[in-house]
């Protein structure tokens, strides 16, 4: 009676993600979730801020259509529908109210201080600049940084081939291969975490700059109106 053996080739994984991952440094491996950790959270300040700038933009058209066709500021201060996520309507609140505290003083309206209230305007434009910037500085935190970090994977990847190369002594493809594939891997991570980072972080300048020219016109529009009720 004869005996077969069979004999099983041995499974090659140098070309798989995961198995590199898997049996990669635990520097590396670090570098890596560092990484991940970076590209979720900017993903997810991404797409807050393109819908914060979005409802902004929209609110901020409705609320200066509603103020432009009722010249009363008591309406237009009544309608609190209309401030949500708004920065005109929390510009106009704050100047309604300095107007509203020089009256209440006994001061006319032929007296009122201008000049108090273009401070109380700016100080609220102020506000919601600073508003509206929170969270960006991470973007752009995420685009410089990111790189540096998967290149430090990089270079911890390559030194790890060369300690292999060392203790095997032996400089052969299969020995170098995957500690230079785990240092690839680390930097494009890197690269994929920073790239989305700069893009939407000149995308949301652009738009909070858009944003910044609509208050700055609300002022002076607030103003002119103002200085008619003299």
């Amino acid at each position: 009676m004869k005996h077969i053996l069979f004999t099983v080739a041995p499974v090659n994984h140098n070309g798989d993600f995961i198995y590199l991952i898997q049996n990669a440094s635990l520097v590396v491996k670090l570098v890596l979730l560092l990484l991940l950790s970076f590209s979720i959270i900017s993903w997810a300040i991404i797409i807050f801020k393109l819908m914060e700038y979005s409802r902004a933009r929209k609110n901020s058209a409705r609320f200066l259509d509603f103020f432009r066709k009722n010249k009363n500021f008591s309406d237009v201060y009544n309608a609190k529908g209309l401030y949500g996520n708004n920065p005109l309507g929390e510009i106009f609140r704050y100047g309604f109210q300095e107007i509203s505290q020089q009256t209440a003083s006994g001061q006319k309206m032929d007296a009122l201080d201008l000049e108090s209230v273009q401070r109380a305007l700016m100080r609220a434009s102020n506000q919601e600049i600073t508003r509206f910037e929170r969270l960006n500085g991470f973007l752009a935190t995420c685009a410089s940084a990111t790189p540096f970090i998967g290149l430090f994977g990089t270079v911890w990847g390559i030194m790890t081939s060369f300690q292999q190369i060392g203790i095997q002594m032996n400089a052969n493809l299969a020995t170098v291969a995957p500690g230079i594939a785990e240092a690839l891997i680390a930097t494009a991570l890197g690269l994929f975490a920073a790239i989305p980072a700069v893009v939407f972080y000149n995308l949301l300048l652009n738009k909070l700059k858009v944003l910044i020219c609509t208050m700055e016109d609300f002022v002076l529009e607030f103003l002119n109106l103002s200085e008619k009720l003299r």
